[in-house]
């Protein structure tokens, strides 16, 4: 197959819409997130869609085909939450590997299925790599400011489970995602390079930060110039930034680091901000519109969609960027 550094070359590639979108149009019930197997489980479980690559396979199957069709040329694995951190919450830490493995057995078996019909276009499978729900940088507690609420030790333990898992099932790229905590991707980073080096493998491995406000800076609070810089010691495919803004409210923030790395640049942005229920209004063509100013400025070598998009908005973001040649990567002195 195809190496994903030389199709990077070639075109601007397309990274697949929001997982949770698509999966909250099923209308899953308490019992089909539970299944058969889970169906005695003393916890809830609605809401946990990571589990749905175990209980409902089909639908997460069909959600990634669907985005293949769409456009894209790498979908995300359905492993967002899926660290044993993370998935405390249900009780779930003895799945996390088989969580981690079926779902990338899962987006592999379609990527390779949609690459046989078209071997001049080959798709990949990003291992998606969530935040976890804590943060190592900062209390949770404001009258315990001193208080973490995890370790960097116990994060790169969980990172490292979750990387093994994903490679084992069959993933091209890791994507450490919707960073919010810097020392939190810090600790991916670190096990997914223990990892490299036991195995002796190269794996290619993208990181998207999240700006959370108007201010310009991520949660923990860094400038996307300091985002960039604090992480360049690792060698990416990518750098870039995902979720909280809307495509118009990211630009800024691309432009502050396309410029200053040698790696490619990667976004996937909401489909806006959320109105007031908490959904998102943004039509593709409205999106699309925005994300071809970043084409038109050279800023994107990977680009996508991240809360509120669907299928519709990554075809219209994939015929835009058909249109466009990838952003060249410069050598910064």
């Amino acid at each position: 197959m195809s190496n994903i550094y030389k199709e990077i070359q070639k075109r601007i590639l397309v990274l697949d819409g929001a997982m949770g979108t698509m999966l909250q149009q099923y209308k899953f019930s308490e019992e089909d997130f539970r299944g058969d197997r889970f169906k005695d489980y003393t916890s809830p479980l609605k809401g946990n869609n990571d589990l749905l690559s175990l209980t409902q396979p089909a639908a997460v199957k069909e959600v990634h085909r669907k985005y293949f069709a769409a456009g894209a040329d790498i979908v995300e694995t359905n492993t967002f939450s899926s660290t044993t951190i993370a998935m405390a919450d249900y009780g779930m830490e003895n799945l996390v590997y088989e969580l981690n493995y079926q779902s990338a057995k899962i987006a592999k078996e379609v990527a390779q299925e949609v690459t046989r019909k078209e071997p001049y276009k080959p798709r990949f499978v990003a291992g998606s790599i969530g935040p976890t729900n804590r943060t190592a940088s900062m209390s949770p507690d404001v009258n315990d400011p001193g208080y973490r609420a995890v370790t960097f030790d116990e994060l790169r333990i969980a990172y490292k489970e979750q990387t093994e898992a994903l490679l084992d099932g069959g993933v091209d790229l890791l994507l450490v995602e919707t960073v919010f905590d810097t020392l939190n991707a810090k600790a991916a980073l670190f096990a997914i390079e223990e990892v490299k080096s036991e195995r002796l493998i190269d794996v290619p491995v993208m990181v998207s930060g999240t700006i959370t406000d108007a201010s310009g800076r991520t949660l923990s609070g860094q400038t996307a110039e300091a985002f960039l810089i604090s992480i360049s010691h690792i060698p990416l495919l990518s750098v870039g930034f995902n979720c909280a803004l809307g495509a118009n409210l990211l630009q800024p923030h691309l432009e502050a680091i396309a410029s200053k790395t040698v790696f490619a640049i990667s976004a996937h942005p909401n489909a806006g901000l959320p109105n007031a229920f908490g959904e998102y209004d943004e039509t593709p063509e409205e999106m699309a519109s925005q994300i071809e100013e970043y084409l038109k400025k050279d800023l994107i070598n990977i680009i996508g969609g991240c809360c509120g998009t669907t299928p519709n908005h990554i075809t219209a973001i994939a015929e835009l960027a058909k249109k466009y040649q990838p952003r060249q990567i410069k050598i910064v002195v």
